[in-house]
């Protein structure tokens, strides 16, 4: 660990670099963001920080530690999915089963959690399924990447702003207007392991307001031809190697149109991965174990105001989500055929209506009220045999939710705040609950931040947990929600030379966290609030944006995440974290040159073992002006050639899942 830290120290030494030492500029290119100081850069995204509070608010006003990446920083760094981005945020480390991505934040990361804890805005709305809860952030989201203006990610309990989900954090996409589209765009990927992707965008926006943007992309990757699992590594199961069995292929379709205040928008997306892995007892190296993902939604908002005082948002909302997983399955032990498709399906639909006023009174206090209402009418759940047909569940279940919110910015003086929050939330599955939250914030001078936060927030179990069953598995209705409260420190500070300095501490008590557990008086397994979680640690990172265009920023995580009921630390939960990053510009900011890097230390596996620590740098050439219309990148990824698996959730045989080694992606970009 002492090894790879230096070598990120190493890294990040040229952060501190005078402008002298680095290659010229040209000084009579056009002023743009890059251009910027940090401080600069600062009031840029007062005006594009909305999830802390549900409105515009400064980043450093905000109640809550927040880190946000644009779109410049996502063509950089050759940022590929929201996986891709999340990697590089302080605190926050993904896994993958090489079906799907998983997010862990700050030491707490359940292998296979479907992403329950942690909540997906797409432009505000909602993304996170209504059956498991779950979000996506690999090639299975609804949109494409390019379409990303900013991510912004906010950390800690925040259900006294949203409902429900936003236990650990609130990751809100904030996609691009017609305004900022090129026309017509077309952009073309070429990666390893037969890798393809093709986009095809048109936006812009008429002198009466009126915006568009349309999308459309499709994605193929053949994946590694060949696999080892040393699980399966016997005659009958191909000595363990698993041939042509990691394909995957997505399609998305996007659009979003505005007048003014009023905005309607869309997303379908459908994706299909097989599974190498043989998860769920499938039948190893069989290419019919695959899971589809069909998550799409619609959404009207009309967001208004009156004068200077009064601020109005509200929505109207439909999403519909399907999982399909098809598992081969052996069940000639229990006197069945030797091959049998097993499906399991998961489909809700939703519809809901919110809404938000705020005011600003004299002496800068703002009051923010609002309430939303979903009507979760549609929770099905199957799992049966094709082929001797044999049914093991069916589930139609409805639920709904409702909850009233406020908060309160109150300034107790030139320099300092005080924010208040509170939500009550009615679930027709559990009843009701109340989440409070506080912050006081001081700024003893410009560019200065010190924040004393304090949340409670709540996760509502998912109609998985309460409803599934099958031969191995029970129901449990009786289960109540998931609860969360923080308390954190946060240090932000401008230094000279455009360093930007963030450093926090926090201690997370999570009770009532549902785990899988064996009914003694059935022997199946059926899930209960039987956890009881601590997560404490510290995050420090430094970052300098120079009026130059370098950018680079290095960061370190300390986390202890421990299950009270048990000794040693989490499932799949790092010690520590570090990241780092350095991008340069090159002749007269035509051409970007990248490096990121993160380096996660090892993490317990669901067998008691551990998955190796590891270092990962990637590199991207990125170009954007040296032929006018054209956009070209060149990324190398985990450029090492670095082995390194992630631990495995209990759905496998196998106790860690490794990833792929060095891999490249060529990107071409054109905009007529």
């Amino acid at each position: 660990m002492v090894q790879r830290f230096a070598r990120l120290l190493l890294l990040s030494l040229l952060v501190v670099l005078e402008p002298e030492f680095l290659p010229a500029q040209d000084a009579s290119s056009q002023p743009n963001l890059m251009d910027m100081s940090l401080e600069d850069l600062m009031k840029v995204e007062v005006d594009s920080v909305y999830g802390a509070s549900g409105y515009k608010q400064s980043v450093n006003d905000a109640p809550a530690s927040i880190t946000v990446i644009t779109a410049d920083e996502i063509k950089r760094y050759g940022y590929r999915t929201l996986a891709d981005v999340l990697r590089n945020v302080p605190g926050f480390y993904v896994t993958s089963d090489r079906q799907l991505s998983y997010v862990g934040v700050r030491g707490f990361g359940p292998p296979g959690d479907y992403n329950s804890r942690v909540l997906l805005l797409l432009d505000g709305h909602w993304i996170n399924d209504n059956v498991t809860g779950g979000a996506v952030f690999g090639t299975e989201m609804p949109f494409d990447i390019d379409l990303v203006e900013r991510v912004e990610v906010i950390r800690g309990p925040n259900s006294s702003v949203y409902v429900a989900n936003a236990l650990l954090a609130i990751i809100n996409v904030v996609t691009k207007r017609g305004r900022d589209a090129r026309g017509l765009e077309v952009s073309e990927d070429l990666a390893s392991y037969r890798t393809y992707k093709s986009r095809v965008t048109y936006g812009g926006q008429l002198k009466d307001g009126v915006e568009w943007l349309l999308s459309g992309s499709y994605y193929y990757s053949h994946g590694p031809d060949q696999l080892f699992f040393k699980e399966f590594d016997s005659p009958a199961t191909n000595n363990g190697i698993a041939q042509n069995s990691d394909s995957g292929r997505f399609s998305s379709e996007f659009a979003k149109l505005s007048y003014r205040g009023l905005t309607l928008e869309g997303a379908y997306g459908s994706t299909m991965q097989t599974d190498p892995t043989a998860s769920y007892g499938a039948i190893f190296d069989d290419p019919e174990a695959r899971a589809r993902i069909e998550p799409g939604f619609a959404d009207l908002s009309y967001e208004h105001h009156f004068g200077s005082d009064w601020g109005y948002v509200g929505r109207l909302y439909y999403d519909n989500d399907r999982v399909l997983n098809t598992d081969p399955v052996n069940e000639s032990a229990y006197g069945g055929a030797s091959h049998v498709l097993n499906e399991e399906i998961a489909s809700g639909q939703d519809v809901g209506a919110s809404f938000e006023l705020s005011k600003k009174l004299p002496g800068g206090q703002t009051v923010v009220v609002g309430s939303e209402y979903r009507d979760n009418y549609r929770q099905a759940q199957w799992d049966y045999d094709e082929q001797p047909f044999a049914l093991y569940l069916n589930s139609h279940e409805r639920s709904s939710l409702w909850g009233v919110r406020a908060q309160d910015e109150i300034p107790l003086g030139s320099d300092l705040v005080l924010d208040l929050g509170l939500s009550y939330d009615h679930y027709s599955t559990f009843g009701s609950t109340t989440n409070p939250r506080a912050g006081l914030i001081y700024q003893p001078r410009e560019g200065t931040s010190v924040k004393l936060l304090y949340g409670q927030s709540f996760r509502a179990p998912t109609a998985y947990e309460l409803y599934y069953s099958d031969p191995t598995e029970e129901s449990n209705p009786n289960l109540g929600p998931e609860t969360a409260k923080t308390t954190e420190l946060v240090f932000e500070e401008s230094l000279p030379r455009n360093f930007r300095l963030v450093a926090s501490g926090y201690y997370y008590p999570i009770r009532g966290v549902v785990e899988g557990e064996t009914d003694p008086a059935t022997g199946l397994l059926v899930y209960e609030n039987a956890g009881r979680v601590d997560l404490r640690g510290s995050e420090i990172t430094v970052k300098r944006q120079s009026r130059t265009g370098i950018e680079a920023g290095l960061s370190f995580s300390l986390e202890e995440a421990k299950d009270l009921r048990i000794p040693g630390p989490l499932t799949n939960s790092p010690r520590v974290l570090a990241q780092a990053n350095l991008s340069v510009p090159l002749f007269g900011k035509k051409v970007y040159a990248s490096m990121d890097a993160q380096d996660v230390s090892k993490r317990r596996t669901e067998a008691g073992d551990y998955a190796g620590a590891y270092w990962l740098p990637n590199f991207t050439l990125y170009s954007k002006k040296v032929l006018k219309g054209w956009e070209v990148s060149a990324s190398l990824y985990n450029a090492f050639n670095r082995i390194y698996g992630d631990p495995a959730s209990v759905a496998h045989a196998e106790d860690i899942i490794f990833q792929n080694g060095r891999n490249f992606r060529l990107k071409v970009t054109y905009g007529f």
